[in-house]
């Protein structure tokens, strides 16, 4: 697969329609594996009570087009989604670099269980498994879900062995 050439820039509200249908078709593949597609609700529906606006947000432009987005809060990453059709070509390894390169020293996020995409990205990027909770499903509670949250410290390996993210296709 060739390069992709990707831009992260800030989001802007002009790209309010760009991540909402990204998020809407990726979150029925993330939830596919875990509690049901029926636990499935829009972006439009959860964005403002799950906290996409309260720290940074950035998307990702590939080909003249928003292909994803990343959202960084208190040091953990609290939404990545890709397109679909763009799965597969670097996009969200390149979101996920930008990411911890904003954040602290160690970064979390929650990843479904039932989706070993996610959890194969970010052990590759360095990140481990340091705890699993089932639970009340983060944005539509009447349903349950079990997440793993994992850690990436990137103060523990030396400069030299330290993950950085590319944007070549995984």
């Amino acid at each position: 697969m060739p390069r992709v050439e990707i831009e992260i820039r800030p989001y802007t509200n002009d790209d309010w329609e760009a991540i909402a249908r990204i998020h809407d078709a990726a979150r029925r593949d993330e939830l596919r594996g875990s509690a049901g597609v029926e636990a499935f609700l829009t972006l439009a529906q959860t964005a403002e009570r799950e906290g996409l606006f309260d720290g940074h947000l950035w998307v990702a432009e590939a080909g003249g087009s928003v292909a994803g987005f990343v959202a960084l809060d208190d040091d953990e990453v609290t939404w990545l989604y890709v397109d679909p059709q763009r799965y597969r070509q670097g996009i969200g390894r390149a979101l996920l670099g930008h990411a911890v390169a904003a954040a602290g020293p160690r970064v979390e996020v929650t990843v479904l269980d039932g989706n070993p995409a996610a959890e194969a990205l970010y052990a590759s990027e360095g990140f481990t498994v340091t705890h699993t909770r089932t639970g009340p499903l983060v944005g539509n509670e009447t349903f349950t879900a079990t997440g793993h949250i994992m850690h990436l410290d990137k103060t523990d390996a030396p400069p030299d062995e330290r993950r950085v993210a590319t944007v070549d296709p995984v």
